[in-house]
Protein backbone atom coordinates (compact mmCIF):
# COMPACT_ATOMS: atom_id res chain seq x y z
CA UNK A 1 0.00 0.00 0.00
CA UNK A 2 1.06 3.23 -1.07
CA UNK A 3 1.69 6.24 1.79
CA UNK A 4 0.23 9.42 1.23
CA UNK A 5 2.33 11.91 -0.03
CA UNK A 6 3.83 15.07 1.44
CA UNK A 7 2.53 18.08 0.79
CA UNK A 8 4.08 20.56 -1.50
CA UNK A 9 2.52 23.01 -1.88
CA UNK A 10 3.21 26.62 -0.35
CA UNK A 11 3.03 26.30 3.56
CA UNK A 12 -0.19 26.77 4.13
CA UNK A 13 -1.56 26.32 7.78
CA UNK A 14 -4.81 24.48 9.10
CA UNK A 15 -6.90 27.56 9.08
CA UNK A 16 -5.74 28.12 5.32
CA UNK A 17 -8.19 26.52 2.98
CA UNK A 18 -6.81 25.59 -0.47
CA UNK A 19 -8.64 26.16 -3.67
CA UNK A 20 -7.44 23.53 -5.68
CA UNK A 21 -5.65 19.77 -4.65
CA UNK A 22 -2.54 20.84 -5.45
CA UNK A 23 0.13 19.55 -7.57
CA UNK A 24 -0.82 15.68 -9.47
CA UNK A 25 1.71 13.27 -9.18
CA UNK A 26 3.68 12.54 -12.23
CA UNK A 27 2.41 10.13 -14.03
CA UNK A 28 5.04 7.81 -14.13
CA UNK A 29 5.69 7.60 -10.25
CA UNK A 30 2.46 5.05 -9.77
CA UNK A 31 3.04 2.31 -9.30
CA UNK A 32 1.09 -1.29 -8.96
CA UNK A 33 -0.36 -1.45 -5.32
CA UNK A 34 -0.50 2.06 -5.47
CA UNK A 35 -3.85 3.80 -4.07
CA UNK A 36 -4.97 7.18 -6.27
CA UNK A 37 -7.98 9.11 -6.28
CA UNK A 38 -10.35 9.00 -9.62
CA UNK A 39 -12.79 11.88 -9.58
CA UNK A 40 -16.14 11.01 -9.15
CA UNK A 41 -15.55 7.33 -8.64
CA UNK A 42 -13.04 7.86 -5.45
CA UNK A 43 -10.42 5.79 -4.22
CA UNK A 44 -8.80 2.75 -6.42
CA UNK A 45 -5.71 0.69 -6.61
CA UNK A 46 -3.16 0.21 -9.65
CA UNK A 47 -4.03 -3.19 -9.96
CA UNK A 48 -1.86 -3.77 -13.27
CA UNK A 49 -0.01 -1.19 -15.58
CA UNK A 50 -0.03 -2.60 -19.39
CA UNK A 51 0.74 -1.96 -22.74
CA UNK A 52 -2.87 -1.66 -24.96
CA UNK A 53 -3.44 -0.91 -28.62
CA UNK A 54 -6.27 1.93 -29.00
CA UNK A 55 -6.57 2.00 -32.76
CA UNK A 56 -3.60 0.65 -33.67
CA UNK A 57 -1.39 2.43 -31.37
CA UNK A 58 -0.04 0.80 -28.30
CA UNK A 59 -0.24 2.83 -25.17
CA UNK A 60 0.35 2.02 -21.81
CA UNK A 61 -2.36 2.17 -19.19
CA UNK A 62 -3.24 2.09 -15.51
CA UNK A 63 -5.31 -0.17 -14.41
CA UNK A 64 -7.27 0.86 -11.63
CA UNK A 65 -10.08 -1.11 -9.51
CA UNK A 66 -12.51 1.58 -7.46
CA UNK A 67 -12.71 0.21 -3.96
CA UNK A 68 -16.69 1.08 -3.31
CA UNK A 69 -17.42 -1.38 -6.20
CA UNK A 70 -14.57 -3.09 -7.38
CA UNK A 71 -15.04 -1.62 -11.13
CA UNK A 72 -11.85 -1.54 -13.66
CA UNK A 73 -11.28 1.87 -14.88
CA UNK A 74 -8.12 2.07 -17.62
CA UNK A 75 -6.38 5.34 -17.71
CA UNK A 76 -3.22 5.46 -20.51
CA UNK A 77 -0.83 7.29 -18.73
CA UNK A 78 -0.77 10.20 -21.03
CA UNK A 79 -3.98 11.00 -19.42
CA UNK A 80 -3.04 10.78 -16.18
CA UNK A 81 -3.81 14.75 -15.90
CA UNK A 82 -6.05 15.01 -18.14
CA UNK A 83 -8.73 12.75 -16.09
CA UNK A 84 -7.79 14.48 -12.81
CA UNK A 85 -6.07 11.23 -11.05
CA UNK A 86 -4.29 11.99 -8.07
CA UNK A 87 -2.79 10.95 -5.35
CA UNK A 88 -4.04 10.33 -1.38
CA UNK A 89 -4.01 13.28 0.17
CA UNK A 90 -1.34 13.80 2.74
CA UNK A 91 -2.45 14.30 7.14
CA UNK A 92 -1.81 17.84 6.59
CA UNK A 93 -4.11 17.91 3.75
CA UNK A 94 -6.96 16.25 5.82
CA UNK A 95 -6.66 18.87 8.44
CA UNK A 96 -7.50 21.43 5.57
CA UNK A 97 -10.44 19.03 4.91
CA UNK A 98 -11.55 19.21 8.54
CA UNK A 99 -11.67 23.02 8.80
CA UNK A 100 -13.20 23.38 5.22
CA UNK A 101 -15.76 21.12 7.27
CA UNK A 102 -16.29 23.30 10.60
CA UNK A 103 -16.24 26.51 7.92
CA UNK A 104 -20.04 27.61 8.13
CA UNK A 105 -19.08 31.39 7.03
CA UNK A 106 -18.12 29.92 3.66
CA UNK A 107 -21.40 28.21 2.76
CA UNK A 108 -22.48 28.43 -0.65
CA UNK A 109 -25.96 27.44 -0.48
CA UNK A 110 -27.72 29.99 -1.69
CA UNK A 111 -31.62 30.20 -2.50
CA UNK A 112 -30.91 28.49 -5.64
CA UNK A 113 -33.24 26.04 -7.65
CA UNK A 114 -32.31 22.20 -6.54
CA UNK A 115 -31.09 20.78 -10.03
CA UNK A 116 -29.45 24.37 -10.34
CA UNK A 117 -27.28 23.44 -7.19
CA UNK A 118 -26.89 19.65 -7.84
CA UNK A 119 -25.45 20.89 -11.39
CA UNK A 120 -22.81 23.13 -9.39
CA UNK A 121 -21.72 20.55 -6.76
CA UNK A 122 -21.78 18.03 -9.71
CA UNK A 123 -19.03 19.94 -11.07
CA UNK A 124 -17.39 20.60 -7.98
CA UNK A 125 -17.22 17.11 -7.65
CA UNK A 126 -15.45 16.10 -10.94
CA UNK A 127 -12.63 18.46 -10.25
CA UNK A 128 -11.27 15.84 -8.66
CA UNK A 129 -10.43 18.33 -5.62
CA UNK A 130 -11.06 16.73 -2.10
CA UNK A 131 -11.42 20.42 -1.15
CA UNK A 132 -14.25 20.83 -3.61
CA UNK A 133 -15.74 17.55 -2.75
CA UNK A 134 -15.81 18.64 1.27
CA UNK A 135 -17.34 21.95 0.55
CA UNK A 136 -20.45 19.64 -1.04
CA UNK A 137 -20.71 17.69 1.80
CA UNK A 138 -20.46 20.83 3.94
CA UNK A 139 -22.72 22.94 2.10
CA UNK A 140 -25.35 19.72 1.83
CA UNK A 141 -25.37 18.75 5.64
CA UNK A 142 -26.07 22.25 6.44
CA UNK A 143 -28.89 22.95 3.87
CA UNK A 144 -30.37 19.16 5.10
CA UNK A 145 -30.22 20.81 8.66
CA UNK A 146 -32.79 23.54 7.01
CA UNK A 147 -34.97 21.87 4.52
CA UNK A 148 -35.44 18.34 3.08
CA UNK A 149 -33.17 17.93 0.68
CA UNK A 150 -34.09 16.10 -2.77
CA UNK A 151 -33.49 12.69 -3.57
CA UNK A 152 -30.57 14.11 -6.25
CA UNK A 153 -29.10 15.74 -3.40
CA UNK A 154 -29.53 13.22 -0.85
CA UNK A 155 -27.76 10.61 -3.67
CA UNK A 156 -25.03 13.59 -4.06
CA UNK A 157 -24.32 14.13 0.01
CA UNK A 158 -23.88 10.02 -0.04
CA UNK A 159 -21.30 10.32 -2.85
CA UNK A 160 -19.59 13.18 -1.59
CA UNK A 161 -19.29 11.17 1.84
CA UNK A 162 -18.48 8.50 0.74
CA UNK A 163 -15.56 10.10 -1.29
CA UNK A 164 -14.20 11.71 1.77
CA UNK A 165 -14.64 8.92 4.21
CA UNK A 166 -12.82 6.37 1.82
CA UNK A 167 -9.85 8.98 1.26
CA UNK A 168 -9.48 10.59 4.51
CA UNK A 169 -9.47 6.87 6.06
CA UNK A 170 -6.53 5.89 3.98
CA UNK A 171 -4.87 8.88 4.53
CA UNK A 172 -4.68 8.86 8.35
CA UNK A 173 -4.59 4.57 8.64
CA UNK A 174 -7.87 4.97 10.69
CA UNK A 175 -11.48 3.57 10.03
CA UNK A 176 -14.21 4.28 8.13
CA UNK A 177 -16.62 4.10 10.93
CA UNK A 178 -14.62 6.47 12.82
CA UNK A 179 -14.11 9.07 9.99
CA UNK A 180 -17.57 8.87 10.02
CA UNK A 181 -18.02 9.53 13.38
CA UNK A 182 -15.96 12.91 12.98
CA UNK A 183 -18.53 13.91 10.38
CA UNK A 184 -21.54 13.46 12.68
CA UNK A 185 -19.80 15.03 15.47
CA UNK A 186 -19.24 18.03 13.07
CA UNK A 187 -22.44 18.25 11.62
CA UNK A 188 -24.31 16.95 14.91
CA UNK A 189 -26.23 14.55 12.37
Amino acid sequence: MSTPRKNTAAAATANTIPKDPGPFRPMDTFKIGDKAVYPSHGVAEVVAIKEMDFGGQKQTVYVLQIMENGMKVYVPTSNVSSVKLREIISEKEVEQVFAILRNRKEKTVDSTTWNRRYREYMEKIKTGSVFEVAKVLRDLYLLKNDKDLSFGERKMLDTARSLLVREIAIAKRMKEVDVETQFKNIFNA
